[in-house]
């Protein structure tokens, strides 16, 4: 292993970007028709392919830039506070820097999901002038296998060019489940992430329908242990949500996809969540405030067993308030 890379103490420009994301964040929370975060896809095409993964392909050309940038606007018309660009791999879009800086032109917080593959110094630097503000990279093992080649040993030099040029923050996450041959990996990545100044998360995998992979054996061990380093976040899921998980017990919770987060694809539709794609399928520039309340107030099957943390870590500000009704909701054909 490489030897520890001290960060950098955060620029100024870190800490006013994290306020500037509260507060976005806050004014977002008060409104019930404004969308936390939403995710967008430029790009389904990936570099690799993850065994566990349903979210690429391996020919896909990337969305127009003409058409991103109209549907970042879109989003923004919305009143959205955070916008996700992933893949896909994002960092294949040959215009990536424009999209993330119309998200920051427009008043919203860009954040991005890569593998990393493609980032070195210059790569970085330019995303800094993108005015990115979080990037998040997954590693699932130390060494490449069958499974994922998303592995510390060849993300290593990558890390340590992350960690002396970035001007955003970095979020390592780790996983558990869906195949992952060696589990207690993610301890050492966890504490490689912590050396080099990032945050670790540590997350269950979702199977192929976004739903519940309870842990056993040497997935739980490592579970429990990350749960003992009290300075990691396990995950962006609350503790005791995602502890259920691990037990394979389902929660019970609103979700709020379709509203407080969703998911738009590169043919600009919009979906409750990735593995919730073709529901309800939405043309992003029809999609108003009279959609998202019927979405908001649509119970969601899928719920009690999901893993997704973006729709739960969004639909969290509405727990106590606007139940959702059992009944059936407003056709969508209704509003739109």
């Amino acid at each position: 292993m490489s030897p520890a890379v001290v960060r950098p103490p955060r620029p100024k420009r870190a800490w006013s970007a994290r306020l500037r994301e509260a507060g976005l964040i806050a004014r977002a929370a008060i409104d019930p028709d404004r969308p936390l975060l939403v995710h967008i896809i430029p790009m389904r095409r990936c570099n690799l392919a993850c065994a566990y993964c349903n979210e690429y392909d391996d020919r896909s050309a990337p969305v127009p830039i003409a058409l991103m940038l109209e549907r970042i606007d879109q989003i923004a018309a919305l009143g959205t506070a955070v916008v996700t660009v992933s893949g896909g791999e994002p960092l294949l879009h040959p215009e990536l820097d424009s999209i993330i800086r119309r998200i920051h032109d427009r008043g919203m917080v860009a954040t991005l999901i890569t593998n990393g593959y493609k980032l070195g110094a210059e790569r970085i630097k330019a995303l800094n002038t993108a005015r990115l503000d979080r990037l998040q990279i997954s590693i699932d093992n130390l060494t490449p296998d069958a499974v994922s080649k998303k592995s510390l040993s060849v993300l290593e030099r990558k890390l340590v060019a992350l960690a002396e040029h970035a001007a955003f923050d970095v979020n390592i996450n780790c996983v558990l489940g869906g195949g992952v041959a060696r589990p207690g990996d993610a301890l050492t990545i966890g504490r490689r992430a912590r050396e080099l100044g990032f945050t670790a998360t540590l997350g269950i995998i979702h199977d192929g329908t976004g739903r519940l992979k309870p842990l056993g054996g040497m997935e739980r061990e490592t579970y429990d242990a990350f749960q003992r380093l009290s300075q990691w976040s396990v995950t962006r899921f609350n503790r005791s949500f995602q502890n259920n998980l691990a037990d394979g017990r389902p929660n019970d919770w609103r979700c709020r996809a379709g509203a407080r987060y969703f998911y738009v694809c590169e043919d600009g539709l919009v979906h409750y969540c990735s593995q919730q794609r073709g529901t309800p399928a939405i043309p992003l520039r029809h999609y108003t405030a009279a959609q998202i309340r019927v979405a908001r107030a649509e119970p969601k099957a899928c719920a009690p067993l999901c893993t997704v943390a973006c729709a739960h870590q969004a639909s969290s500000v509405d727990r106590w308030v606007s139940p959702q009704r059992a009944k059936a909701p407003i056709p969508i054909a209704a509003v739109w």
